[in-house]
């Protein structure tokens, strides 16, 4: 039995005693867990994320996997699941399809930061659904008018992600309307892990995933597409902004005031109570990385072709930090930009072009082009 199995074999998760105080940028915090078929009573296992895939098809685009820019610190095995190409630039387009689809409203409240309500948007206009996007105070001001131009109706409130989460609640009630949270959703978090169905599909040998976590949907999705796969799953948290550490350090969910990221969209001050459980039992390693190693990974990615937002660019400063010269996915998880936002929302017929693709032959240049 390997160290790894070891680890996940323990019935509790284990933190390291240097994580129960976080240090400002670039702290580090280590969890294990068992790997149980359904996850922490929320009856969410591997088949919600098949069946997720197979509901969403006609929505989404297969994001292919890119090679790393980064091989002369991390080797040649680091990878980029390039989910910027997705269908509303961002992996947000999954869960929100998931939710939209199977809930099958006609009038839909979110609170979103910005990646989510654009996916909403964009489903609520192809399916006539009337939709109303809460935004938290330094809400992106393009994303905000991309939603808008997409023909959903904003609020805005003066606080924080918490402030927004309970203003979207009690909207959602007074209208008669289906709340979809940006995260905090079986059906939201179901659709975000068939980023890592794909990925460990399309490259079964990977040793490490790294994910950007914000809500925590995605890491949560992940961590189900990873339950029975001998594959580490690592999230990556904004310093400033570490509410999954301080939360698996304290042995529960914890709120934190209102933080300051580059990364927009991982600015919330609590994990979500779906998303929480299913990441306390199986993430193997929490990562913090401060504005400064995240503008640079976006810098690298962007000097290579891969137009990513800082909050995409994360999961890559996280494997930076880390510097495992292994088998590893870096999940490029948006690329709403503010250069992009104007043509990708507001040009259905935009086409996204990428070079330098991971495939099984020794090519080092193939083309994928995107149709979004």
């Amino acid at each position: 039995m390997t160290a790894l199995d070891l680890r996940r074999a323990a019935t509790t998760p284990q933190l390291s005693s240097a994580a129960s105080h976080l240090s400002p940028a670039g702290s580090q915090l280590s969890a294990t867990a068992p790997k149980p078929g359904v996850v922490a009573g929320r009856g969410l296992g591997v088949a919600d994320l098949r069946d997720a895939a197979a509901r969403i098809a006609p929505y989404v685009v297969r994001t292919p996997l890119l090679r790393g820019p980064a091989a002369a610190v991390l080797g040649p095995g680091l990878l980029l699941k390039a989910e910027h190409l997705q269908h509303g630039g961002s992996f947000k387009m999954r869960g929100a399809a998931n939710a939209v689809l199977a809930l099958g409203a006609d009038r839909i409240v979110t609170g979103s930061s910005g990646n989510h309500a654009l996916a909403l948007a964009r489903l609520a206009r192809t399916l006539g659904i009337r939709l109303t996007v809460v935004l938290a105070a330094g809400a992106a001001p393009a994303k905000a008018a991309a939603v808008r131009a997409l023909g959903a109706e904003t609020v805005q409130v003066d606080g924080g992600v918490a402030e927004r989460e309970e203003r979207a609640r009690a909207l959602a009630a007074e209208r008669n309307a289906v709340l979809i949270p940006s995260s905090d959703h079986p059906l939201v978090v179901a659709g975000a892990g068939t980023v890592g169905t794909e990925l460990l599909a399309d490259a079964p040998d990977t040793e490490t995933v790294y994910v950007p976590t914000g809500g925590g949907g995605l890491l949560a999705g992940v961590c189900l597409a990873a339950l029975h796969r001998p594959v580490r799953v690592v999230g990556v948290e904004p310093s400033g902004t570490p509410r999954y550490a301080r939360s698996l350090a304290a042995g529960r969910r914890v709120q934190l005031p209102p933080g300051t990221t580059v990364a927009d969209g991982l600015r919330g001050q609590c994990p979500g109570a779906v998303p929480y459980p299913i990441v306390r039992d199986r993430v193997d390693e929490l990562i913090a990385v401060d504005d400064d190693e995240i503008l640079a990974a976006a810098d690298l990615l962007a000097r290579h072709g891969v137009d990513a937002e800082p909050s995409g660019a994360v999961a890559l400063a996280g494997a930076l930090r880390a510097g495992r010269r292994e088998r590893a996915v870096a999940i490029v998880s948006g690329g709403n930009t503010p250069a992009r936002l104007h043509t990708l929302h507001r040009d259905p017929t935009r086409t996204h072009t990428h070079t330098d693709t991971h495939t099984d032959t020794d090519t080092d240049t193939d083309n994928v082009t995107i149709t979004d």
